[in-house]
């Protein structure tokens, strides 16, 4: 391909895009034929999940190259599909999904990454009595998040990201008979619900403003350039514009979905769920929707940036992501659980996927996204498989010396881990961690997200090597019938660890495939490229620090013999630190200590308001309406009806004596007639008289 390519536009859609909705359809019409299975029908259930999403890869695989075909043709593949979902008045809300590099690169890994993650599934939870209804929750999650890579609308992609926020608290409390997988599922619900609510305060916002929430509709779109001209134009609070401000309230949506500070609380708890479940999640679906939507809404952050500039949206993301990736690694380095290691490495690496977006652009970010999905999903099987294999054991003090005993586990974990850490030119994590860094090198606004990401990969090498020691190095300290896992477990970890390596190769400086790819430019190959002025330089700057951050960790725990009571080499050097490293820095125990107290004592006066207050007034009325019943019932009985019973009575003896007078017998009338004139006559003899 020639650097001299001239991209242009995209018209009209494909039948690839016309038929783009099948993708998360298929799994999610999958999940809704496994949830009528009786629940012994494993391998139904098996072969439909994992069917479904083997036929959205395929098409995903089509959608690719398609665009793919379009790009190595000069053509700047953009196709949308909008309809009108409701009208009211004169008003329609259109829904749509779009078919472009990001969303066709995002359909292939989720696809993918999550089909080996299916397969390995089927040995994991081999045993469970409850596996119909795993695959179930499985394959509505995928098709969940691979709606949300569809979506052309701010409000599908809602719809579709509130409902991977329904499938994971479904699996991170699969096992919901365990009480702290249960509390695990409510907090990773309830914690993203805060972010989720100013999303949804931006989303109506947004469509206040621009009267759509389409992001592309032939210029028309939300985020298209007649509408951000208006949001730029509008002043918003604190000296924002409504870009500005309807962007942070999108950031905070995707924080909390991505796990950054302070949102990032649900994310290690998430390891209750089933390894599989952590992969899932961790690498290729929930927590990546949050910095995908940043990605997709990046004209909205971006908006307002003079060449090469930031704007606010922009910068905050950059420091919270900077930040997150500190907090998060240096927390990592004081955990003894082999999953929870894992997991806050993951808040790590997204805290450098959003720096990356914030300084770099949606290419720096997105390529560590895709090259994270590989690596982390492949050590997360990896502690699943040597969780499997070690008896559900998950204290990594409690191993050692597994990479004899498990040598195809040890051979990928370690690729890994390698491709995790960034160790120089092999590993695909080296390429994209490195593009993080060179954006952050050039960020005009500050460099202090440059020496905190660095910073950061030294503490990254350290943990990940501290974890490998404990677990696959060193005596054995643990239970001794340990064994390697079934091939449908490690066959999705040589798939993993072969991506771990070869993805580097589309974001090297000579080859800038994934960049010019998303960008819509043409990318040449040329080794000149590593000439740029520092690059080299910081080449070896990056490969310094993590050669040192191995190299400490060895050091510190390489290969040594230790009982699994015995305390940790750091925590005998600087107990406190170590305390507050163990317990999180005690985030948690501030969220306990003030968001949750206030809302525990607010509901402790809610229910003495209730009894008390509430209670009491509805019971004084209850009491005074009872009261107007019996009086009502008295005055009814004693007087109303006791007036007219009495009435009644008197009404019937006069009646019948009436009646005893007419009695039809001629002798007695001439006697009342006769006594009547006796009456008669002494009345008016009397009246003479006087």
């Amino acid at each position: 391909m020639q650097e001299t390519i001239s991209f242009t536009p995209q018209i009209g859609s494909s039948a690839i895009a016309q038929a783009l909705w099948l993708i998360p359809a298929v799994p999610i019409v999958a999940s809704g034929i496994v949830a009528v299975l009786r629940q012994p029908r494993r391998t139904m259930a098996a072969t439909l999940a994992i069917g479904s999403l083997a036929v959205s890869l395929l098409l995903s695989l089509a959608a690719f190259g398609h665009v793919v075909a379009g790009w190595s043709h000069g053509i700047a593949v953009r196709e949308t599909v909008n309809f009108t979902w409701i009208q009211f008045g004169t008003t329609n809300v259109d829904l749509g999904w779009v078919l472009d590099p990001l969303s066709a690169v995002m359909l292939v890994m989720v696809s993918l990454v999550g089909l080996l993650i299916f397969i390995y599934s089927i040995g994991y939870m081999e045993h469970d009595e409850n596996f119909t209804r795993f695959f179930c929750f499985l394959s509505l999650f995928a098709g969940a998040m691979l709606g949300v890579v569809i979506s052309n609308s701010l409000l599908l992609l809602f719809m579709n990201w509130e409902l991977v926020g329904l499938t994971s608290y479904l699996l991170i409390g699969f096992w919901y008979q365990k009480p702290a997988a249960a509390a695990a599922a409510k907090k990773a619900f309830l914690t993203t619900r805060v972010g989720d609510v100013f999303f949804l305060l931006g989303m109506v916002w947004l469509f206040a403003q621009t009267g759509t929430l389409l992001f592309y509709n032939h210029g028309a779109g939300s985020i298209e350039t007649l509408a951000l001209g208006g949001l730029l134009a509008t002043p918003s609070a604190l000296g924002l514009t409504a870009a500005g401000a309807i962007g942070l309230l999108i950031f905070a949506g995707a924080a909390g979905k991505s796990g950054q500070l302070p949102l990032h609380v649900w994310l290690p708890d998430a390891m209750e769920g089933p390894t599989p479940v952590s992969a899932l999640i961790h690498a290729a679906t929930m927590v990546a929707a949050g910095v995908y939507l940043i990605a997709r809404v990046y004209p909205l952050m971006q908006a307002g940036a003079l060449a090469g500039g930031t704007t606010t949206a922009l910068t905050v993301v950059t420091w919270v992501g900077a930040s997150t990736a500190v907090f998060a690694a240096l927390i990592a380095v004081a955990q003894n659980d082999i999953k929870r290691i894992l997991a806050y490495s993951t808040i790590s690496q997204l805290g450098y996927m959003m720096a990356g977006l914030g300084m770099g652009g949606v290419a720096v970010g997105m390529f560590h996204l895709i090259t994270h999905a590989f690596f982390k999903a492949l050590l997360f099987m990896g502690a699943g498989s040597v969780i499997h294999g070690n008896h559900e054991e998950q204290d990594v003090r409690r191993m050692g010396g597994l990479w004899r005993l498990m040598p195809l586990t040890f051979l990928t974990y370690a690729i890994g881990m390698l491709a995790l850490c960034g160790f120089p030119l092999l590993f695909s994590g080296f390429w994209s961690k490195d593009g993080i860094l060179e954006a952050a090198q050039h960020w005009s606004v500050a460099k202090g997200p440059f020496y905190m990401l660095v910073f950061g990969a030294l503490l990254t090498a350290f943990y990940m090597t501290r974890q490998v020691s404990y677990v696959f190095f060193g005596n054995r300290r643990g239970h001794e019938a340990t064994h390697e896992s079934p091939a449908v477990m490690t066959l999705p970890l040589a798939v993993l660890a072969f991506f771990a390596i070869v993805l580097g190769a589309i974001g090297t400086p000579a080859w800038p495939w994934f960049r010019a790819f998303l960008e819509g430019h043409a990318a040449g190959f040329d080794m000149a490229r590593f000439g740029e002025v520092g690059l080299l330089q910081l080449m070896g700057t990056s490969a310094a620090v993590v050669f040192l951050g191995l190299g400490l960790g060895w050091w510190i725990y390489g290969n040594r013999t230790s009982q699994a009571e015995e305390p940790d080499a750091l925590e005998r050097a600087v107990p406190p630190v170590w305390a507050a490293l163990r317990d999180k820095l005690y985030v948690d125990d501030l969220y306990g200590a003030t968001v949750i107290a206030f809302y525990g004592w607010w509901a402790r006066v809610a229910d003495w308001l209730d009894r008390r207050v509430w209670g009491g007034v509805v019971a004084g009325v209850a009491w005074t309406f009872s009261g107007f019943a019996r009086l009502n019932r008295f005055l009814d009985t004693n007087v109303v009806d006791g007036s007219f019973d009495k009435g009644c009575e008197e009404m019937a003896s006069g009646g019948g004596l009436l009646a005893r007078v007419q009695s039809g017998r001629v002798q007695t009338y001439l006697r009342l007639l006769a006594l009547a004139v006796v009456v008669l006559a002494a009345i008016l003899i009397w009246s003479s008289r006087g």
